[in-house]
């Protein structure tokens, strides 16, 4: 009995078989041929697989389930707009009541300062405002000016009763509406909102006067018509008497 020859015994034993798959060639650095070809080629089995096996291709008409999930997508989108907005008017609501709070913080705290103020005023005007008390007068004066605080009120301008409190009221001949003779204290506000109106003492013109220049304006209307009526009479030349045929 032969025993079998081993391996390697009687015959070469063969060499490995090396296939360079790459895409890319590393010697010329360009895509090989077979490369290009091999994906068209899968995509072509995939194609024909998907047909072979009934399923519509893509772009093809939509399937219930296709459109119920559009359907979820457009609730869903939706749903998200309308938390958006809602969220979009509750910041400017919150940012509107914040505003809201710090202006009336402010205000009650410049109210406190408005007696101060009128002392500052009254030392000025009495020539009293001198040394390190004018500093600080007029230190706090430009910090409240820095918050939004101004002053309003002059002698001479009109009367409004949305900024102006009457405390006397008299007549004058110099006026010609209601005004502002006096400022018996300055009025303050910030921007649009009064804190304290103008207590002033109001002038109007006396009622004799107004009549007196009503009737004037009368009388000249008057005088001016009836010059005019005896320019017309003399413009034929008679001079305002009769012709001398009139009285024939």
């Amino acid at each position: 009995m032969t025993t079998p020859p081993t391996k390697g015994e009687g015959e070469e034993r063969e060499a490995p078989v090396i296939r360079d798959r790459r895409r890319i060639d590393p010697e010329t650095g360009k895509v090989r041929e077979g490369a290009q070809a091999a994906p068209e080629s899968a995509k072509d089995s995939g194609g024909a697989g998907a047909a072979d096996s009934g399923q519509a291709p893509p772009g093809g008409g939509t399937s219930a389930g296709e459109q119920e999930l559009r359907a979820q997508l457009d609730e869903r989108t939706a749903d998200l707009q309308r938390l958006k907005a809602e969220f979009d008017n509750y910041r400017k609501r919150v940012e509107r009541d914040r505003q809201a709070v710090r202006e009336q913080a402010l205000a009650n705290v410049l109210n406190e300062l408005l007696p101060v103020l009128d002392d500052i005023g009254r030392a000025r005007e009495h020539d009293e405002l001198t040394g390190g008390f004018k500093s600080v007068g007029e230190a706090l004066e430009a910090v409240v000016g820095k918050l939004g605080l101004e002053k309003f009120g002059e002698k001479g301008e009109p009367f409004d009763p949305m900024v102006h409190e009457a405390l006397m009221h008299s007549y004058s001949p110099d006026v010609t509406d209601t005004t502002c003779v006096d400022v018996l204290q300055p009025g303050y506000r910030i921007g649009e909102r009064v804190l304290r109106p103008a207590r002033v003492a109001v002038a109007e013109p006396a009622p004799g006067q107004a009549a007196a220049e009503g009737g004037d304006a009368a009388e000249g209307a008057s005088e001016g018509a009836s010059g005019g009526d005896s320019g017309g009479a003399s413009a034929d030349g008679s001079g305002g008497q009769p012709k001398a045929g009139d009285g024939e």
